[in-house]
């Protein structure tokens, strides 16, 4: 089995902060240890039918689910995720082992 993913797509409030949440996730995630990688972006192309509102994507990698298991009961990452859902008006969370079928070149 490969990776661990955590993926989170949502739509921010409208009187919401993006940048200081951002901020605050990228401060969480280069403290915890667990995560091996974080990305995210904002969606710059999508017609509004097929994102239906959504607007931001953020992706953890970890090395194993275990990893993140820890990560989620990690007290810094609670106290983010109470901070994250004030900001949010809707979530997708898709959290899945990653199969390996084509390696970057």
């Amino acid at each position: 089995m490969g990776e661990f993913k955590h993926l989170v797509i949502v739509k921010f409030k409208n009187d919401v902060k993006v940048d200081e949440v951002v901020k605050g996730m990228e401060t969480l995630v280069s403290e915890v240890d667990f995560v091996k990688s974080f990305e995210w972006g904002e969606d710059v192309e999508s017609l509004e039918m097929l994102r239906q509102g959504f607007t931001h994507a953020f992706l953890m990698t970890f090395e194993k689910k275990e990893d993140f298991t820890s990560f989620q009961g990690h007290p810094k990452h609670v106290e983010f995720s109470s901070t994250f859902s004030l900001a949010i008006d809707n979530i997708v969370v898709l959290d899945f082992p990653t199969l390996l079928v084509k390696t970057p070149p």
